[in-house]
């Protein structure tokens, strides 16, 4: 199994899915580099990695397992701070890029299309199998152990260190309790079997936590 963590790794794994064409490898070290900009302390390179092994998982449930591996890729390729304006630019560097390493236009449109889906979470249709894999994977942290979610919450609050408290906190309870208000938060019977209920716990306990008095 490719180690998704180092660089070398992150090389292999999209040499693999992308091809060794020049074109795909200097793709493969744009996305690299764009998942190492310092100002990312959760959307960066162990987050792709988290989400690519979690894909892996999931393989199984999905129509095109490397069309999600490629949406995991692009996913947060673009990452300033701008929910929404950064998966559509996201979107839009996948339907530049993926042609030039050969992808064919039906792959490629279907990779936008998934990228375009994790902005919410929320505009799964049923039957959407790539979409339930990758939107599963991507919040598969959120089902971590107690002290990998309290990392994740502390990297989400330094990319947003710009924001002060007193608007940070009700933002963010509000997105939690949008999450949590959902009948389930994973799509795949294996998502819901292995992260559904620490995922809420874990929700729970920090929205208490930001609506404490």
């Amino acid at each position: 199994m490719i180690d998704h963590r180092s660089d070398g790794g992150l090389a292999a794994a999209w040499a693999r899915l992308a091809g060794a064409s020049p074109a795909a490898l200097a793709t493969g070290a744009e996305l690299i580099a764009r998942w190492s900009e310092p100002h990312r302390h959760y959307h960066d390179r162990a987050h792709l990695a988290a989400v690519l092994a979690a894909v892996d998982d999931l393989a199984g449930d999905a129509a095109d397992p490397d069309a999600v591996r490629l949406a995991a890729w692009f996913h947060d390729a673009v990452y300033d701070g701008h929910p929404g304006r950064d998966e559509e630019r996201s979107a839009q560097l996948a339907q530049s890029r993926l042609p030039r390493c050969g992808v064919p236009p039906a792959v490629v449109a279907e990779v936008a299309r998934l990228v375009r889906l994790t902005a919410a979470h929320d505009t799964l249709t049923a039957g959407d199998a790539n979409g339930a894999v990758l939107c599963d994977a991507d919040l598969a942290v959120l089902g971590g152990p107690t002290g990998g979610y309290a990392a994740y919450a502390a990297a989400v609050r330094r990319e947003y260190a710009h924001v002060p408290d007193d608007l940070f906190r009700p933002a963010r309870a509000d997105v939690l309790r949008r999450l949590l208000a959902a009948p389930a938060l994973y799509r795949t019977a294996r998502g819901r079997a292995s992260w559904e209920e620490r995922a809420r716990a874990n929700m729970t306990a920090e929205l208490a936590e930001l609506t404490a008095a």
